[in-house]
């Protein structure tokens, strides 16, 4: 089956040609209802004019009216101008609606107005002049008013639809740029959050090596192994952010498995065996009640504050305290002595704390922090639910 409205938008001369058809067989139909004494629009002209132009050779000026209509966009308030000039005196009431519902259509609604107005004018002229020239019934001017007004009403409402339907493609285009910045920044925060937890223990564990070059080769080979676990680790965490990356689509298999709450005691472990102190209070509910999204945040929050703090404060302290439940959501503190006479390593960029604050902010929750002379504390509430 044939899609006419594909062909046309293909080929649009074939729709211009399809116009300029119908226009002649409709004009041909007008000018027999002239020829018979009725008029859809005014005209200065006699009886016998009239009978001389539905002749062979009269005729020929109303079709090349038709045929102007081939190249009603290029030029359409030229052609509407003509076009009204010439219905006076020939019926080529067709082409000159067609022509105006293309300004309409196409131009400016000042424009639109003007050439409206203009188009007009026949039918006033016709009043002004009905006791000198033959009679324009009421009929006709009313008709020449209803015509114009829809033809040009059309146009109107077509025109805007186009606009509707470019705004419409507009916003489509705004909203698929923001999930596309959205998607961005997500896999930003997914990739500081992890590679900056597996490189900071890279770090401990090499300075270690540095700073103790008489340890033992027992000492020497743990350290090694554990910096070559995480450096594994810290490979299949960027391979697992870069298959997202190459997946077209993104569906319910194209994230990786996630970590959960449930997951704390292993990331608290892996802190502790690189030589940080952690303490941590546990006072919480079942966490596999807890919503997916939110069990997620929690666990990047606490992993970004055991980043923080083997970047800011190794030697001292962390405290970590998690409590709640359904009812109360869950509220996470983590408390550290500060290190003023420590410089941060390089790369550190301030990132972890504004990323904490967003991964709060999406999970629905609220992050505040407290900085004094001695202590830097941080609390996170988190929604059970969302």
């Amino acid at each position: 089956m044939i899609d006419v409205r594909r062909a046309l938008r293909e080929h649009p001369q074939l729709a211009e040609a399809g116009v300029v058809a119908v226009a002649a067989g409709l004009t041909l139909f007008v000018m027999r209802l002239r020829q018979s004494g009725l008029s859809v629009y005014p005209q200065l002209s006699s009886g016998a004019y009239v009978r001389w132009m539905v002749t062979d050779l009269g005729s020929l000026v109303p079709l090349s009216a038709c045929v102007a209509l081939y190249w009603r966009r290029r030029h359409p308030v030229a052609l509407a101008l003509v076009l009204v000039a010439v219905s006076v005196v020939w019926p080529v009431v067709v082409p000159l609606l067609i022509a105006l519902f293309t300004v309409a259509g196409t131009c400016s609604g000042r424009t639109t107005l003007r050439v409206t107005g203009v188009a007009l004018l026949p039918v006033v002229a016709h009043v002004a002049l009905a006791p000198y020239t033959v009679s324009l019934s009421v009929a006709t001017a009313l008709s020449a008013v209803a015509f114009v007004g829809g033809a040009v009403g059309w146009g109107l409402n077509v025109a805007g639809m186009r606009e509707r339907a470019r705004h419409a493609e507009e916003e489509a285009h705004l909203r698929a740029e923001q999930a596309r910045q959205h998607a961005r920044e997500e896999i930003a925060r997914e990739m500081h959050d992890v590679l900056a937890h597996r490189l900071t223990l890279l770090s401990v564990h090499a300075g270690a090596l540095e700073f103790h070059p008489t340890a033992s080769p027992a000492q020497v080979a743990e350290a090694a192994g554990v910096i070559r676990q995480s450096a594994g680790q810290a490979l299949e965490d960027l391979q697992d952010v870069l298959r997202v990356l190459r997946t077209p689509t993104v569906d319910a298999h194209a994230e990786p498995p996630q970590p959960t709450l449930g997951d704390i005691d292993r990331l608290t472990e892996e802190a502790r065996a690189a030589g940080a102190t952690v303490e941590m209070r546990r006072d919480v509910e079942d966490v596999t009640t807890m919503d997916p999204t939110a069990g997620r945040a929690a666990y990047r929050i606490l992993q970004e504050a055991l980043t923080n703090h083997r970047k800011h404060a190794p030697d001292g302290p962390l405290r970590l305290s998690l409590t709640g439940g359904a009812r109360e959501g869950l509220t996470i503190k983590a408390r550290n002595p500060i290190q003023p006479q420590r410089s941060a390593p390089p790369g550190g960029g301030g990132q972890g704390l504004i990323g904490i604050n967003e991964r709060a902010a999406l999970a629905g929750g609220t992050m505040r922090r407290v900085l004094t002379d001695t202590e830097f504390s941080l609390e996170v509430w988190l929604p059970w639910t969302r």
